[in-house]
């Protein structure tokens, strides 16, 4: 297992981590089971949406003795009631339901508390100035949660959230798919191949995501990943908005090259999906590649956008061309230079200034980027 610091909080978590679907209709000695495997490939990074009781019971009995192996990731407004899930912003609802957390997974605190799915404008604005981020705070007061998160599936909500500084964790639902598909407020629009025939996707990243991704990057708050494989359709040519089935080595690595991400919750729905999910971190750099596929696929090609893959490589100066154009994106993004990002391009042993403007690295780019273009302009964004 890799393992990353997830942002501003400084914790080390592995790049693989586990999502809740493998649990699903499950006893709980399957969910034991399950995660004693995960723990055993170096998983360390858990997700806790599932407000289903046997689920909370398979996580406590799994941790006894070892409470610190695990990073979870516990959801805040996610109940159990009447024998179904049910997203709330009732207080006494929210209240019991995390007491009942902590009480089956035996433990006196969640890592990160996740305020859960908030996708719309209105109701982040009641989450945000109500009761619910005021609860929030006060399990962090008290040290039943050590850091607070949000999900969502919308960049601008998850760009406000980060503006709050209150929130440290968001954890997003990313993939090429999703990422060319203008901010909804409705989920579902994600998930509909007909979205994918607008007039108004693209063929890079939509601006807003890229500047959701920038902005966690330059102030430290993680991503932690949900639907790396767009609910199974990415893995499936006929299912797939770009027509041609993608990897799942290809997915995780897809996520895992995007701003700010941290780790990727894989969903595992058994223990063989689990360990081909962490198979990622041995596997090849061919294997893991992305970019052919997706600047040649029947549908919606990446074009002229830098997607950080390194194909251009190896540049004739020895510029890290991938990572010059990934922190001017940074800035582009926030249309100024963040003091974290200005480090991170100090840092680089040679400059975009270094460009000799050859061309040999556009004659390898598979996506058609002006590269000594974005050269030029990165030089122009740092000063060198």
């Amino acid at each position: 297992m890799n393992y990353r610091t997830l942002g501003r909080t400084g914790i080390r978590v592995g790049e693989i981590g586990l999502g809740s679907e493998a649990f699903v209709n499950q006893t709980v000695e399957y969910g034991v089971e399950l995660i004693d495997a995960a723990i055993a490939a170096g998983v360390n990074y858990f997700d806790l949406y599932n407000p289903e009781p046997y689920v909370r019971d398979a996580f406590g009995r799994a941790m006894e003795g070892r409470r610190e192996k695990f990073i979870l990731q516990g959801h805040l407004c996610s109940v159990w009631m009447d024998g179904q899930y049910k997203r709330t912003r009732d207080m006494d609802q929210v209240r019991r339901s995390f007491s009942d957390l902590l009480d089956r997974l035996r433990t006196d605190y969640i890592d990160v508390g996740m305020i859960h799915y908030v996708d719309g404008q209105q109701d982040f604005d009641a989450v945000m100035g109500g009761p619910v981020i005021e609860f929030a705070k006060e399990l962090k007061a008290d040290g039943k949660i050590r850091h607070i998160g949000m999900s969502t599936h919308n960049p601008r909500i998850g760009i406000q959230a980060v503006k709050t500084g209150l929130i440290d964790v968001i954890m997003f639902s990313v993939n090429p798919a999703y990422d060319i598909v203008p901010p909804n407020e409705d989920i579902n629009v994600l998930f509909d191949k007909a979205t994918y025939e607008a007039p108004d996707v693209l063929s890079s990243t939509d601006p807003e995501r890229q500047e959701f991704y920038s902005l966690c990057e330059s102030r430290g708050v993680a991503i932690t990943v949900m639907k790396p494989y767009g609910g199974g359709a990415l893995l499936k040519a006929e299912e797939s908005p770009f027509g041609a089935a993608m990897t799942v080595n290809q997915c995780l690595h897809y996520c895992l090259t995007r701003p700010g991400v941290a780790t990727v919750l894989a969903g595992a729905h058994d223990k063989e999906q689990l360990l081909q999910a962490v198979a990622y971190c041995d596997a090849s750099d061919g294997e893991r590649d992305y970019a052919k596929l997706l600047s040649s696929c029947p549908a919606h090609p990446f074009t002229d956008k830098c997607m950080y893959c390194g194909h251009c490589a190896p540049c004739t100066v020895g510029i890290d061309i991938a990572s010059v154009n990934k922190f001017a994106d940074l800035s582009k993004a926030q249309g100024a230079v963040p003091e974290t990002v200005r480090e991170h391009y100090q840092a680089l042993g040679v400059k975009a200034g270094a460009c000799v403007e050859c061309g040999q690295c556009e004659a390898r780019c598979p996506f058609g980027v002006k590269i000594v273009e974005h050269m030029r302009m990165a030089r122009e964004i740092f000063g060198e």
